[in-house]
C-alpha cells in the first residue's frame, strides 16, 4: 500500500478561478501566471487545463517556457524576468516568446539582435516596488528606442508590479498608479499592472492585460476578503491519513522537545506528512487540520515524515481516517491554505510552492 499523502489537484476549480478573474475585468485580457511549477500545482497540467481559456501564460524564466513548448503548449508565453543573458534571445525567438525588459543591458541586447520576426516586449517600470524596472523618468527613453527600431520589438506594453495591492490601505497603490498614468498617456501605451489582489479588488488598475497568479489556485491574497475573493475555490488539497493512534494520560509531552503536553487524557493521531514533504516545520500547536471532515489541530512539532494531531474530540477517528492539511475534505468541508499559512507565520505562496516532488500530484476534473 502506498504512503497516503497526496496533493489532489482540482483542474475544474482552476478553470473556475481563471474565469472569475476574467469576469472581474471584462475589458482586459488575463495572462495566467504559471511560474514556480504553477505555484506547486504542476506547470504542464495547469497549462493544458487553461488552454483555450487563457490567451497567454506567464513564467519566470526560459526554462519554464521550454517545458511548456515541449508539452505542446502553443499560446504566447511571457518571460516575466526577461532574459538573463543575451544568448537567450535566440531561444526566445525560436520559441515565439514574449519578454519583459527591465534593464538597460536587455534593451541593448535586444537592439543588437537581428530577429527574423519581432519579439513582443513588455517594458517594466519601477513604480514603487523597487525590484525590477526602469524608473518612470527613464522608461520613456527606453520605450522610444525600442519603438524606433523596426524589426526588433512589436506589441510594446508597459508593465509594473504593485507592492501593496493586497492591503486595505490604498495610499501607496494610488501613488504607484499615479506614477504610471501620465507615462502611459504620453506614450499611448497599453498597460499590464494588476496582479491577483488588484484583479480582485482594484478595478481602476485593470489594464489591457492583467496577471492573475495565486488567485488562480484558490488562495485569497487580500488582507480583508471581499465578495470576489470569497468565490475562489481551492485547487490543491493536501491529503493524508492517520497511520497510528496513541492514548495518553494528562501531562504527557508529545513530539520533539515536548513542546505540547496533553492537558487531559488524550487521543493522539499520527499523520503521514512532515517537513520532508514540504509541510511547514514552523506550524505551531493549534494549527488547524481536518480529520474525518472535522476540525482539530496539530499537537507537537512537525517531524520530517510525520506530524501529530489531537483526536480527543473526534472519537470516530482511527487508523485510515482522512486528514486534510489544507483544501477540501471528502465531505466538502474546506480548510483554507491561507488560514494554515497564518499559523505558520508565512503566506500561502510558500506552502503551495513548497510541496516537494515526493508528494504525488493526482489530477481530476478537466481532461
Amino acid at each position: 500500500m502506498a504512503r497516503p499523502l497526496i496533493a489532489d489537484i482540482d483542474l475544474d476549480a482552476l478553470r473556475h478561478n481563471y474565469l472569475l478573474a476574467r469576469s472581474l475585468a471584462p475589458d482586459s485580457q488575463a495572462v495566467a501566471v504559471l511560474k514556480a511549477d504553477a505555484y506547486g500545482h504542476g506547470l504542464v497540467a495547469c497549462a493544458r487545463a487553461l488552454a483555450g481559456l487563457a490567451p497567454a501564460f506567464a513564467v519566470a524564466c526560459l526554462e519554464e517556457a521550454e517545458v511548456l513548448r515541449e508539452a505542446g503548449i502553443t499560446a504566447p508565453v511571457v518571460l516575466l524576468e526577461g532574459i538573463f543573458e543575451a544568448s537567450e534571445l535566440e531561444r526566445v525567438e525560436a520559441l515565439g516568446l514574449w519578454m519583459a525588459v527591465h534593464s538597460d543591458w536587455q534593451v541593448e541586447a535586444l537592439l543588437a539582435y537581428r530577429p527574423a520576426r519581432p519579439i513582443p516586449v513588455w517594458l517594466k517600470v519601477d513604480s514603487g516596488m523597487h525590484r525590477l524596472g526602469f524608473a518612470p523618468e527613464r522608461a520613456e527613453a527606453a520605450w522610444q528606442r525600442l519603438a524606433a527600431a523596426p524589426g526588433h520589438a512589436c506589441d510594446l506594453h508597459l508593465m509594473s508590479h504593485f507592492a501593496t495591492a493586497d492591503l486595505v490601505d490604498r495610499h501607496y497603490l494610488e501613488r504607484q498608479m499615479g506614477r504610471l498614468a501620465s507615462l502611459a498617456e504620453r506614450l499611448g501605451a497599453p498597460l499590464c499592472l494588476a496582479n491577483s489582489p488588484a484583479t480582485l479588488a482594484c478595478p481602476e488598475a485593470h489594464g489591457a492585460w492583467n496577471r492573475p497568479g495565486v488567485m488562480l489556485y484558490g488562495s485569497d491574497p487580500l488582507e480583508a476578503a471581499n465578495a470576489a475573493s470569497r468565490r475562489l475555490l481551492p485547487v490543491m488539497t493536501l491529503r493524508s491519513a492517520i497511520i497510528a493512534v496513541r492514548d495518553l494520560p494528562a501531562g504527557e509531552p508529545v513530539g520533539y522537545g515536548g513542546r505540547w503536553t496533553t492537558p487531559r487524557p488524550s487521543r493522539i493521531g499520527v499523520v503521514a506528512a512532515g517537513y520532508g514533504d514540504g509541510y511547514d516545520r514552523h506550524a505551531v500547536d493549534g494549527t488547524p487540520v481536518l480529520v474525518a471532515g472535522r476540525r482539530t489541530a496539530i499537537a507537537g512539532k512537525v517531524s520530517m515524515d510525520m506530524l501529530t494531531v489531537d483526536l480527543t474530540d473526534i472519537p470516530e477517528a482511527d487508523i485510515g481516517s482522512e486528514v486534510v492539511l489544507w483544501g477540501r475534505a471528502a465531505g466538502g468541508e474546506v480548510l483554507s491554505v491561507d488560514e494554515v499559512a497564518r499559523h505558520c507565520d508565512t503566506i500561502s505562496y510558500t506552502l503551495l510552492t513548497g510541496v516537494l516532488p515526493r508528494v504525488p500530484r493526482r489530477y481530476h476534473g478537466h481532461s
